[in-house]
């Protein structure tokens, strides 16, 4: 059994219980109905508990359920109440959508809401339903719903790369594991594909193309594996909360977990290498776990630093790791075990790893007689390595190292003063020997070697008592000045006073060593919240530099400097830094440490640390201390990365920062040049106009004009025509980026469209060969013919613009494949060609083929194409053509007209 401390339950962690059943009481409950596929059964289970609730007396609400033409579950909803679906306009069509603000203001106490991780239409409140459900729950309705294993966020790719299908929908895991209930339905796979070939599942046509792709038995198997295995993590989540709510403290074998207990000696490598192949053979979570005593605190700073990269090497491995402080390992092994339910504990050979010799592992046992304790052979290649308590002398100790600022007595002068103690009390006590009985003389002696153990330690505390008896022997017991006794029950007098001095040294010198440790801990912990506090509010990255090197300079006595790279990734070191740029520029490129205290060119009298950022590595900092031991002790170590992790956070939020700033800025420039054209534009077009007119009338005058007369104001005419065209593209790029423009959406064939604009392009193209391809039975398509017009006309005038005269352009439409989803339009032409590396730049604005060319237009026809085919939902590339030219090809999407009405026969 554990002591009585170990089961007595936290305050603290009673009272965030409590605030968690109230709020949780206050919340509605989700239950979700889980399962590995389309078609087990999940809307039909969730349906018959519905029902089964009904009959008990409440009145659930179905707010939406997707029967996909099951007549099965489209009979469970005859006796429920169905809430009407809302219709979402989204491009000309109505989406029937669940009606969420109608479900809040009926408040029913329970709704049905099936696909959790459906994506709402474009307009709705919320972009995905699970996110309607989270309102529904804190509005304090239960909801009942349903999920997919694929729809799982942390599963989509793994789902995926199993069945090659990526699915779009997705909800994050949160919400699944913060759901009250999941209830798990199952099918084998054999029934589920006989469901699919009986149309219980889709209809016929839907099922034959399922089952070729999706519906797989392969697929079907290993989701399975995976919705039981997810539910299985759920369940053991609840498990472990049941635990700790309830204050469970004897183990539950209800998981395979293991423990891998970690050692100080060189086997610990084998007994986390073979823990982490069991656990592999197992399929199974592990952890890894070192007890770190206040002996074990005393190591010399290598040997603790092996420790912590043991403790990587499992974290690698994809342990979880820890390091537990305590008194008694085998305690705080059961204790850690117990509060994770880890019922398996793996340790080493007992004689070859100094945690687990026989006592520690007779006590785990007695300690935890239901767990499992499994043990490693020692390796071949790692023999035994013995184990001091203390530091050697050319080491430092971790925590018993000195502060900055702190000043330690050298072992010469604590022991001299120890033995001075013991001999001033005595000088004192003669006087008042005639006052003062000999058992409180020895009292006083007592109280002195205490207070040497709490002052100096425990070897000058040994001293003193050893000492203090020889005194109290010398001078007060009698025969004095004589080591002689004339009494020997003075003999159990000497022998318990140095039992009790030793004794009380030994203690009073461990709670010394542990304020000492839990003073430099505090003392690292401030200064990382004092680090991280002044980090959040900075905005520039010459702030970062000025905090980081005041509280590095201040924690490590260490000369910092920190460097950035530049946009080409080198970085940037001032020549009077004194760092090495070549192993400052290693550390970046590879992410690692360099420099004195690691493997690279450990001769370096410099510390480099890359600063890793979530993104990317942000920077190295490079350290060079006063006193080199100070970086060998892990916790500095271990606090140095931390200062580095915050940095480099920090260095990361201000890029974001500026790259927001210039994204604002770029944006507000966006907008204010759009104002702009669209103010000029719309100006300019009614002069413009009055111009065309004037022109057309010049040239058509009476009497006629003489030739030259009738040249200049033909020219006048096309010139006008053409400034008129400019600002045309000007003012519709501004109106269709500011969305002023509404999409027109008729059926229509392409044919009709694709005529028209060759109709109006014939000035254009008059100097080329046209050729349309445009294969019988294309389908109807909804678009506007205004602007699809204005499509192909810029493109025809482009094709025109660049290719000499006598040229091919040929206009072409193509359904791809026999199940298509959109139809696709190209302008093509047998002319040079695109440039190089400008099939995407193309379609920006002011972006022209020939930057310096006499060729009018200012690069907007493209932009607007683009603009126009992505308002209708299409997509638009650039390609080159068969004949070897430029080809550009839009798509429109396909969708199924209305039907016609039929004809009544009279």
């Amino acid at each position: 059994m554990l002591p009585l401390d170990s089961q007595r339950p936290n305050p603290d962690d009673l009272l965030a219980q409590v605030q968690a059943q109230e709020k949780k009481a206050a919340r509605g409950r989700l239950r979700i109905y889980f399962g590995a596929s389309a078609g087990v059964g999940k809307t039909y289970a969730m349906l018959a508990a519905a029902h089964k609730l009904q009959a008990e007396g409440l009145r659930p609400l179905v707010g939406i359920v997707e029967t996909h033409g099951r007549s099965d579950t489209a009979a469970m909803l005859a006796s429920l109440e169905v809430l009407p679906l809302k219709q979402v306009d989204y491009r000309g069509r109505s989406l029937p959508e669940f009606d969420l603000d109608a479900a809040l203001a009926r408040r029913p106490e329970l709704v049905l809401v099936d696909e959790l991780a459906h994506s709402n239409a474009p307009g709705s409140r919320h972009p995905k339903r699970w996110q309607d459900v989270e309102e529904l729950l804190e509005a304090g309705i239960d909801v009942f719903t349903t999920v997919n294993v694929q729809h799982l966020e942390s599963l989509n790719d793994v789902v995926g790369g199993i069945t090659g299908i990526r699915v779009a929908e997705t909800l994050p895991d949160k919400v699944f594991d913060q759901a009250d209930e999941v209830v798990l339905v199952d099918v084998p796979a054999d029934e589920l594909l006989a469901r699919l070939r009986l149309g219980k599942v889709y209809r016929a046509a839907q099922a034959e193309q399922a089952a070729q792709n999706f519906f797989r038995k392969g697929n079907l198997i290993a989701l399975r594996e995976l919705a039981l295995r997810r539910t299985a993590d759920r369940i053991q989540d609840d498990v472990q909360a049941y635990r700790v709510e309830k204050s469970i403290s004897p183990l539950w074998k209800t998981g395979a977990v293991l423990l891998a207990c970690v050692g100080p000696r060189a086997g610990a490598e084998h007994v986390v290498r073979s823990a982490a192949r069991l656990a592999g053979q197992l399929n199974a979570e592990w952890h890894a776990v070192y007890v770190e005593t206040p002996s074990l605190q005393r190591l010399a700073a290598p040997r603790r630093e092996r420790i912590l990269q043991v403790l990587k090497l499992a974290q690698d491995l994809g342990a979880t790791t820890a390091v537990v402080t305590g008194d008694d390992i085998a305690a705080s092994l059961t204790a850690y075990a117990s509060g994770q339910n880890i019922s398996k504990l793996i340790m080493g050979r007992a004689g070859t790893n100094y945690f687990w010799r026989q006592p520690h592992r007779l006590r785990i046992a007695q300690l935890a007689p239901e767990a499992d304790l499994i043990e490693v052979g020692a390796s071949p290649f790692q023999p035994g390595e013995a184990v001091r308590g203390n530091a050697g002398p050319d080491m430092p100790r971790s925590e018993g190292e000195v502060l900055p600022g702190e000043h330690r007595l050298s072992r010469y002068h604590r022991y001299v003063l120890a033995a001075m103690a013991s001999m001033v009390l005595g000088v004192f006590v003669m006087p008042l020997e005639r006052y003062l009985d000999l058992t409180n003389i020895a009292m006083l002696y007592l109280l002195a070697v205490l207070l040497v153990a709490f002052k100096l330690g425990r070897g000058p505390a040994t001293l003193a008592s050893v000492i203090g008896v020889a005194c109290f022997d010398f001078l007060f017991v009698p025969p004095k000045f004589s080591f002689s006794v004339s009494d020997l029950q003075y003999l159990v007098t000497f022998g318990a006073m140095l039992a009790v001095g030793l004794l009380t040294g030994h203690l009073a010198a461990g709670l010394r060593f542990q304020a000492r440790v839990s003073a430099h801990r505090e003392t690292r912990a401030r200064a990382l919240y004092e680090y991280a506090r002044e980090l959040t509010g900075v905005l520039q990255t010459e702030q970062i530099f000025e905090i980081t090197q005041r509280f590095l300079q201040r924690s490590f006595r260490a000369r910092v400097t920190l460097m950035l790279p530049d946009a080409a990734g080198r970085l940037q070191v001032a020549p009077d830094a004194g760092v090495d740029a070549g192993i400052a520029q290693w550390s970046f490129d590879h992410a690692e440490r360099a420099g004195f205290g690691t493997d690279t060119l450990p001769s370096s009298p410099v510390f480099y640390l890359p600063l890793i950022a979530p993104m990317r590595t942000r920077g190295v900092l490079a350290l060079e201390p006063q006193d080199r031991r100070w970086l060998l002790i892990p916790e500095q170590r271990r606090q140095l990365d931390t200062f580095a992790a915050l940095a480099a956070i920090a260095l990361e939020r201000v890029h974001y920062i500026e790259v927001a700033q210039g994204a604002l800025v770029q944006i507000e420039s966006e907008r204010l040049r759009n104002s702009l054209l669209a103010a000029l534009s719309h100006d300019l077009r009614t002069p413009l106009t009055s111009l065309v007119g004037l022109a057309e009338s010049l040239a058509m005058s009476k009497p006629a004009l003489a030739p030259e007369q009738l040249d200049l104001a033909r020219s006048l005419q096309e010139e006008t025509l053409r400034m008129s065209a400019l600002v045309a593209n000007l003012l519709d790029m501004a109106r269709i980026e500011s969305g002023a423009v509404k999409l027109n959406l008729q059926w229509q064939s392409l044919e009709e469209v694709a005529g028209s604009a060759l109709r109006a392009s014939r000035g254009l193209l008059a100097q080329h060969q046209v050729a349309t391809r445009l294969p019988a039975g294309l389908p109807l398509v909804q678009y506007d013919a205004m602007l699809i017009e204005r499509v192909l006309c810029n493109l025809l005038e482009n094709a025109a613009k660049y290719t000499p005269a006598g040229s091919t352009i040929t206009i072409a439409a193509a359904l791809p494949g026999e199940e298509y989803s959109h139809i696709t339009v190209s302008v093509s032409d047998n002319g040079p060609g695109l440039p190089p590396g400008q099939e995407t730049a193309i379609f920006e604005k002011f972006t022209r083929g020939e930057r310096e060319s006499a060729k009018p237009g200012v690069g907007l026809g493209l932009a607007i194409c683009r603009a126009i085919v992505h308002a209708h939902g299409g997509s638009i590339r650039a390609v080159r053509s068969e004949e070897g030219g430029a080809s550009i090809e839009f798509t429109l999407p396909l969708r199924t007209p209305p039907a016609m009405p039929e004809e009544t026969e009279l």
